[in-house]
C-alpha cells in the first residue's frame, strides 16, 4: 500500500480510534501516545502487506497493547494503574467489541470535552484537538493565540479530566439537557472543519462531515423531538448534500452561483427538508440551528442561483440576529443584503462590523469585503482586500480562488 493510501486511512480512522482508546485507558495523553505507537507499527506493516479489513479495530488493538507496555515501563505503579493494566490485559483477550460500542465512543468523547467544568473556549479547543484531529498550532490559530499558550491550555484541560475524575461517558438522561448546547456546538464545529478545512491542500474533509452527521443522528435518537438537534442535523445534511458540486476535479472551489445543481444529493436534501419542517413546528422559541437550516433549505429548494429567495434569506438572518446575535451572523446577513439591496448597502454594514473590531482576525471578513468591492467596480480596493484575505487563510483552495479573482481584476 502506498504512503498516500496509509495517510488517508489514518486521517479517516484516527478520531474514532482515539476515542475508543481514551475509553479503554482513561487518559487522554496515554491514549494519544498509544495511538501514535500504533500508527508507527501500521506504517511498517501495511507498507509490505495487506491492510486489515477493519483498520480502526486493528489500530485500537495495537494501541491498547502499546498502552499496556507504556504503563509497565513507568517507574512507580499506583494501585489504579495496576488495576488498569489488569483490565486492559483482560480486554486484549476478550472478543472484539461490537461496532455500536466503538461508534458510541466518539459521542462519549464529545460529552467529556463538553463537561460543564470547562469554560466554553476550552471545550471547543479540546474538541478541535481530540475529535477533529487538528494540530495544536491549528487550534491556536483558530483562537488567535500562540501555540505555546494553547498547548498549556490543552495540558491543563487533560489534567483536570484526570485529577477531577471527569467520567468518560454519555450522562444520564436528566443530566443531558444542561450540556446539550455545548455538545451541539461541538458537533457543528466538527462538521464545519469537514465542510471547509482550517488549512491544507484540500477544501473539505468529508470524513469529519460524515462523522458529525452520524453523531447528530445518534443524538437525535438519544433525545428525540428536540428542535435544536433536528435543526442542526438538517443544517448539516443540507450543506453536505452540495459536496459533489463544491470543487473541481483539480480541487479548486466552485462557488454556489456556479455549481451544477444536478450533482447535489437530492435524497439527502429531502431528508434535511423534512427535519427543517419538524424543527420549525416544534413548540417554543425558535432555535438558532433550525433558523440556519431554514436558510439552507431555501438554497436547496431554489432551481438556480438567480431564482434564490434572497429577501426571505435576509429576513431569516434578521431573525437569527435577534435570537442569537453575533458578528459572524451579521457578516452573513450583510452578504444576503447585497443580493437584495446591492453591494453598496452591504459594504456599509461590513465596514461598520470592521470598525467595531468585532471580527478582527476572522479570515472571511476581508474575503466578503473584497467580493463587494469587486462587484462595485472598485478594483484597487478589491485587490487589496483579496491580498488581505489571502494572508489570513492557510487553505490552499481559497488562496487559489483569491488569486483568480485578482487576475480577473487585471
Amino acid at each position: 500500500m502506498s504512503p498516500a493510501d496509509i495517510d488517508r486511512i489514518f486521517r479517516d480512522e484516527a478520531g474514532r480510534a482515539l476515542a475508543t482508546l481514551i475509553r479503554l485507558v482513561g487518559d487522554f495523553d496515554l491514549a494519544e501516545d498509544a495511538l501514535q505507537d500504533a500508527f508507527a507499527v501500521a506504517v511498517e506493516r501495511w507498507s509490505t502487506c495487506e491492510v486489515p479489513d477493519n483498520p480502526r479495530a486493528w489500530l485500537v488493538n495495537i494501541g491498547r497493547n502499546k498502552a499496556i507496555d507504556r504503563i509497565r515501563r513507568r517507574a512507580v505503579f499506583r494501585a489504579k494503574q495496576q488495576a488498569l493494566v489488569h483490565e486492559l490485559e483482560l480486554n486484549a483477550h476478550a472478543p472484539d467489541e461490537p461496532p455500536a460500542m466503538l461508534d458510541d465512543d466518539m459521542l462519549r468523547l464529545i460529552f467529556t470535552c463538553c463537561h460543564p467544568a470547562f469554560a466554553p473556549e476550552v471545550q471547543v479547543a479540546l474538541t478541535l484537538r481530540t475529535v477533529c484531529g487538528l494540530s495544536t498550532a491549528q487550534v491556536a490559530r483558530a483562537f488567535l493565540v500562540s501555540e505555546e499558550a494553547m498547548s498549556q491550555r490543552l495540558v491543563r484541560a487533560k489534567q483536570k479530566i484526570r485529577l477531577a475524575g471527569i467520567p468518560y461517558e454519555v450522562p444520564e438522561r436528566d443530566a443531558l439537557a444542561p450540556r446539550l448546547d455545548g455538545v451541539l456546538a461541538v458537533i457543528y464545529l466538527v462538521f464545519t472543519e469537514g465542510y471547509v478545512a482550517t488549512s491544507g491542500a484540500d477544501l473539505m474533509r468529508p470524513d469529519l462531515a460524515i462523522e458529525a452527521i452520524r453523531l447528530g443522528r445518534l443524538l437525535d435518537r438519544l433525545m428525540p423531538d428536540r428542535a435544536g438537534i433536528k435543526g442542526l442535523l438538517a443544517l448539516m445534511l443540507l450543506h453536505d448534500a452540495r459536496r459533489a458540486g463544491r470543487e473541481t476535479a483539480a480541487g479548486d472551489i466552485v462557488l454556489l452561483e456556479e455549481q451544477d445543481r444536478t450533482l447535489w444529493d437530492r435524497a439527502q436534501i429531502e431528508e434535511g427538508l423534512l427535519l427543517v419542517d419538524d424543527a420549525l413546528r416544534t413548540p417554543g422559541r425558535p432555535q438558532p440551528y433550525a433558523v440556519q437550516a431554514a436558510i439552507a433549505a431555501l438554497h436547496a429548494r431554489a432551481p438556480s442561483y438567480a431564482q434564490t429567495d434572497w429577501p426571505q434569506i435576509a429576513g431569516l438572518y434578521e431573525v437569527l440576529l435577534r435570537i442569537n446575535p453575533s458578528a459572524v451572523i451579521e457578516l452573513n446577513h450583510a452578504a444576503a443584503v447585497s443580493m437584495v439591496d446591492g453591494p453598496g448597502r452591504a459594504l456599509d454594514l461590513v465596514d461598520a462590523i470592521a470598525a467595531r473590531g468585532a471580527l478582527e482576525g476572522y479570515e472571511m471578513l476581508p474575503a466578503v469585503r473584497a467580493d463587494l468591492l469587486r462587484r462595485l467596480g472598485r478594483k484597487d480596493e478589491a485587490r487589496a482586500a483579496y491580498r488581505a484575505a489571502t494572508e489570513a487563510t492557510q487553505l490552499e483552495p481559497l488562496r487559489r480562488l483569491y488569486a483568480r479573482r485578482m487576475n480577473e481584476l487585471g
